[in-house]
């Protein structure tokens, strides 16, 4: 039978079971999963958010491949203040490393989040330099490469300090408290993801 989960990842968390080393915190340590379920894609340990957990296959299939073309939501809080024209250059696709190879990204829908969003502080901390304001942008992405948002916004000059998935498809993270965990419907999850 297949299961499906939504996770909120907190920082310092791996998106795997396993621990690369005894001090790792994985998704084993925020509960009692199947042993067939595992995470659709990732998020880097450093990131935060929402994180889809199944033992569905054809799920894993349909959301990964870049031949769906599958949205995906993050709001980046960055270094600085971005241009109008830095944020043009996202929205129309920069060049990044991806695996020692040049990778043109595609077209993605950008926006300052103006005021910031309400976000529950993260423990620890970002740097906070009192001369250099941050900013929120919300970046929707069809593709999903390894470290891409923060490579994008690296590239345009502007670092990413916190990284949060809000969205996939219009399943979103909701009120879903930091390191929750909720048991999704098969009908209601596969209407929100457009599947």
């Amino acid at each position: 039978m297949n299961q499906y989960y939504i996770l909120h990842k907190p920082y310092n968390y791996l998106s795997q079971f396993t621990k690369e080393v005894p001090e790792h915190l994985t998704l084993a340590d925020l509960g009692d999963f199947p042993p067939d379920v595992y995470p659709v894609g990732r998020l880097d340990k450093d990131s935060e958010g929402l994180l889809l957990l199944t033992n569905d296959k054809k799920l894993n299939h349909q959301l990964l491949n870049p031949a769906f073309k599958h949205p995906r939501t993050y709001w980046a809080q960055v270094d600085g203040v971005p241009s109008p024209a830095a944020i043009e250059q996202l929205r129309s696709g920069v060049a990044i490393k991806v695996n020692k190879k040049i990778h043109q990204t595609l077209p993605a829908q950008i926006r300052i989040l103006d005021p910031a969003p309400q976000v529950e502080e993260r423990d620890p901390p970002i740097r906070y330099r009192a001369n250099i304001p941050t900013t929120w942008i919300e970046l929707t992405l069809i593709e999903g490469k390894n470290r891409q948002v923060r490579r994008m916004c690296a590239k345009i000059g502007f670092p990413v300090l916190r990284l949060l998935r809000v969205s996939i498809g219009a399943l979103e993270l909701g009120d879903l408290e930091r390191g929750g965990v909720r048991e999704m419907e098969r009908e209601g999850l596969f209407e929100a993801l457009g599947v």
